[in-house]
Formats: C-alpha cells, structure tokens, sequence
C-alpha cells in the first residue's frame, strides 16, 4: 500500500526500469509490480524488514519446504519463534504456544532454530546495508533502519532506487525475500514496512502522513500495549485522530510522558536520528525442556551447551561481559533470575560456567523447572577479557586449551572437538 501517486515517474521493482506517471505495468517487463509516488524522489529514511525470516531462510535450504507451512519453535513445551506466511494463514503467530499452533495447523513442518545460521544470513544483509550508508541501526536479528541522506552521488540514485537495488540484490544472493518501509522519520518508515508484507516497498509521504494515521487504531504506536490500550480505550481514545482532539498538557497529566510521545507521534512527529552504534547489551542463550526437569545432574548436563552457546557469540561478535546471569523458569511459569560480576570480563566458556555452576546448585532443590538460560551483560571490547590469573596459574591453561578447541572448531565443524562435560550422560 503507498498513497496517492501524482506526476512524476517510478520504477518497475522488478526490473528497476524507471515507470512513467500512470502506467501500472513497467514498460520494459510488463510486469505490474511498480511504485509511484508523488514524493518519491524525496525521502531518505528507510525500514528494511526481512519476510518470516527464520522460515525463510530454512525454506531457502531446503526447496521441499517451499509450498509447506513452516513453523520455526521447540518442541511441544515451547513456542513459536516464526511462522511461515502459510502457516500464518492458518493462525499460527509468534510468541504462541507450541501446542496451539500444532492444533491450527496440524501438518506444519515444526523445525528447531538454528541461530548460528540465521546469524550468518542477518550479518551478510547488514553488510549490503553497511555498503550503502554507514547509518544503519538494527534493531534485531532480521530488521534495521537505514538512512540514506546525502548518498545520490556517491550511488548515483536516489535513495529509493538504492534501496530497490538492496532488496533485489538481497533476494538474489542471500535467497530471502524482505520488505521496505520508506517515509521522512522511523515512525513512520517502521509503519510503511508493515503495510504490504511479504515483499513490500511501501512510502508514506509528508503530504499524506497525517490523513493517513488518522484512522488507524491507537495501537500503532510504538509503546501502546495491551493494558495500556484498554486504558486509552477507556478514555474514549481509540484511533489516532482520536488522541489530536486532546491538548498536549491534558494527554501528559493523564499518561505522564507517554501522553507526549502519543502526541508527538499521532501528529506523525519522530525527531530521533538514526543511531548506527546500537550495540547489544547482553548476549545469551536459553532453552525450554520437552518435559520439566527437577534432576541435579540433568541440570547440569543441560547448563555447559548454553555457556558454551554463549561463549561461541560472543567471541564471533569479539566482545565479552563482566556479569553472568541465571535465568530459570519453574513448571508454573515463575521466573527466576541469578547472576554474579566478574573483576574482569570474559568470553570463554569454561569462565561463564565455573561462574554459573555456584548460582544453579542451590535453586536444585526438588523444584521442577521448565527452562533453563544463561547470559552474560556489562559488555566490553574482546582485548579487555580474561587476563592471566596469578592466583589462578589453571586459569590460564584452561583458557589456552579453549582456545585450541576453538581453532580446531573452525576447522573441522562445532563437532569436531569437545569437553567430557559435553557429553550427554
């Protein structure tokens, strides 16, 4: 969906041929996928959003999957992580329970994640992004805002163009297909991207920005949840248009500075800049167990892969962290979380787990636990990690020894080496 286009040209997103004003069909492929729009050439601020991405990037591996609902999750005590767009149809979403997704779509291919993989596919898309602008801010695994002020020369394009180009260019080496919101700040670029998955290329102009939100429901707004949208529903707020009836001093007594922000953005006003340098504040790893486990030993068997996950991601990423968490959740879904700082950061394994072993051993006390996490946060450069420990003189032959693995890993595969601790017992 785009607004109104009036006289100017566009292009085919096809072929990229540039579309003369009121032809729907590109004259070079005939083939109707073209953008028009009266601001086209105008707007530089960018949402790249990748289609199912988990999904895809499995069905890309594998061409069986291509017609098939596709379900990205754990087994039958997780939940969904991604859903293919077919499955979707049949009313499976993220974040839903395993066994209600399974009772939607009962012939799904369920497959277990594998992020390693779909980490090598978002770090190459955010190289081509990085290649057009360095003014890239992701916000996850699969998504970033680009901003493409000032980059007509250097690409000899206009950002739209540029960006038609990455979304081919995308879908031609990496084998996924995404979707593009463009407009003239995040808010709204965020809200064009949605409008058309999969394979989107959505514009909202300053023109129409206004008649264009509207009408929508309230909940477009970023931060608008579901209590705090029963309580501007119970205010009689329940479209955008709604919340520009209000004055802005009325809006922030009733919701503090969230009534600033409702009216800032419902008068389609985002004055953030686009920050490129979005580090992440913690890095970990969890799982959820096919059934609750209550065992010492089992724990513990289930705790070294996570630090080792962990470990493996932070070192691909060459930084490392001074606090270690513990993340568990018990069979009645109470969550509890220990951790402990560190004199020093880290980013070995063996560190993360001798660290994390003191913190799980008294929460074993006959309590049945459905998950299990482990994390590490306060995250610094890689060369500040693991100095050699005088008190310590294993310390350092311990970490030499990961090391190695780590070498022989990259070599010869993730299985080629481990520790006893790795072993299923």
């Amino acid at each position: 969906m785009t607004a109104q286009p009036t006289d100017t040209s566009g292009y085919c997103r096809d072929c990229l041929t540039p579309v003369p004003n009121k032809r729907t069909r590109c004259p070079a492929c005939r083939r109707p996928r073209v953008l028009h729009h009266s601001e086209l050439h105008e707007l530089s601020i960018a949402h790249l959003d990748c289609d199912a991405f988990y999904a895809a990037v499995e069905k890309r591996d594998n061409p069986a999957l291509k017609d098939k609902p596709v379900i990205i999750g754990g087994g039958k005590r997780g939940v969904v992580s991604t859903a293919c767009y077919i499955a979707r149809t049949r009313g499976v979403g993220s974040a839903m329970p395993m066994f209600q997704a399974l009772n939607a779509c009962p012939d799904a291919v369920v497959i277990k994640p594998n992020m390693e993989k779909y980490a090598k596919a978002g770090q190459q898309i955010r190289a081509m992004m990085r290649d057009l602008t360095p003014l890239v801010e992701p916000l996850s695994i699969d998504e970033a805002f680009m901003d493409l002020s000032g980059t007509e020369k250097l690409h000899h394009a206009p950002p739209v163009l540029t960006m038609l180009k990455l979304v081919a260019k995308i879908e031609q080496e990496i084998g996924i297909t995404v979707s593009v919101g463009l407009s003239f700040n995040k808010f709204l670029a965020k809200i064009a991207s949605d409008l058309n998955k999969p394979r989107g290329f959505s514009v909202i102009g300053r023109t129409e920005a206004m008649g264009f939100l509207g009408d929508k429901p309230v909940s477009i707004i970023w931060g608008v949840g579901k209590a705090f949208n029963a309580k501007l529903k119970r205010d009689g707020i329940t479209l955008v248009r709604h919340i520009r009836e209000r004055e802005e001093p009325a809006l922030i007594a009733r919701y503090g500075s969230m009534g600033e922000r409702l009216w800032r953005l419902s008068h389609c006003e985002d004055h953030r800049t686009i920050k490129p340098h979005g580090a992440a504040k913690s890095i970990s790893a969890e799982t959820t167990f096919f059934d609750d486990i209550a065992s010492n030993e089992e724990m513990k068997s289930k705790l070294w892969p996570l630090c080792e996950r962990v470990a493996r991601r932070a070192k691909k990423a060459n930084i490392a962290g001074s606090t270690v968490t513990l993340k568990l959740k018990t069979a009645d879904f109470k969550s509890r979380t220990r951790s402990r700082t560190l004199p020093n950061p880290t980013l070995l394994a063996d560190v993360i787990y001798k660290t994390v072993l003191p913190l799980l051993e008294p929460e074993i006390d006959g309590t049945a636990f459905r998950l299990l996490g482990v994390g590490i946060s306060s995250l610094r450069d890689a060369d500040l990690a693991d100095p050699a420990d005088l008190l310590d003189p294993g310390a350092t032959r311990r970490a030499d020894a990961e090391r190695a693995m780590d070498s022989v890993r990259a070599k010869f595969g993730d299985e080629a080496i481990k520790k006893g601790r790795g072993f299923k017992p």
